[in-house]
């Protein structure tokens, strides 16, 4: 997917070391590893951080072994979740490759559910406890109003929004935690799709959001 306009909103410092050292759940490994197809600067600053640990096993001082630890960490590899797709540079594909795999294609392909407004959501499976979805906002609607119990990380794909914070275009990300409550609008011209990773259900405004929250699992 390629991207020409310069990104103005970046992954953070804390988000590329943890996906660098592999603590990061699937969801958010995901928006990591679609953002990093998008973006020059965040790239080079994952090889950094990848760089700067792979120099610390070289001057590591060795440990012995005991007989079965092939067997544990084979044991341990087992029990942990899947990692989102390795990073790949952008393609002239109308969505990085590191989330094709998950939709099964491109963006024509993706299976949209209404969720009021003219609003579309697309569920994507990954294992643990967070969550990632797809999100079609029309151009000029607005989403619900809503804080947030735990973190969000918004990432454009085509499009763009606007917040109380800023404006977001192809390739921003905007990560929210419990101390911003806000409304995006997707600007006029153009509708807005988004890749939306959140570790807790959000915190709607009005009764009737909170009533259909459940069943629409935001």
């Amino acid at each position: 997917m390629k991207n020409d306009r310069k990104i103005e909103h970046h992954l953070s410092e804390n988000l590329l070391m943890r996906y660098s050292n592999g603590t990061l759940c699937e969801a958010f490994s995901l928006a990591v590893a679609t953002h990093i197809s998008m973006c020059d600067d965040c790239r080079a600053a994952l090889e950094s951080y990848e760089a700067v640990g792979g120099a610390l096993l070289d001057v590591s001082e060795p440990e012995e072994m005991s007989d079965d630890s092939f067997e544990n960490v084979m044991a341990l590899i087992e029990r942990e979740p899947a990692q989102a797709a390795q990073v790949t540079v952008r393609s002239e594909s109308d969505i990085p490759s590191a989330l094709s795999d998950y939709i099964g294609g491109s963006l024509k392909d993706i299976k949209w559910r209404p969720i009021g407004l003219g609003v579309k959501q697309s569920l994507l499976k990954t294992s643990g406890n967070s969550t990632a979805r797809l999100l079609y906002i029309p151009a000029g609607t607005a989403v619900p109003h809503h804080s947030h119990n735990g973190n969000e990380l918004t990432l454009v794909l085509k499009g763009a929004f606007e917040d109380e914070v800023s404006r977001f275009g192809p390739g921003d990300v905007e990560m929210a935690d419990e101390d911003l409550d806000h409304q995006p609008i997707a600007v006029d011209g153009e509708d807005c799709i988004c890749l939306a990773v959140t570790d807790a259900p959000l915190k709607f405004q009005t009764l009737v959001h909170k009533l259909v929250q459940p069943f629409l699992k935001i």
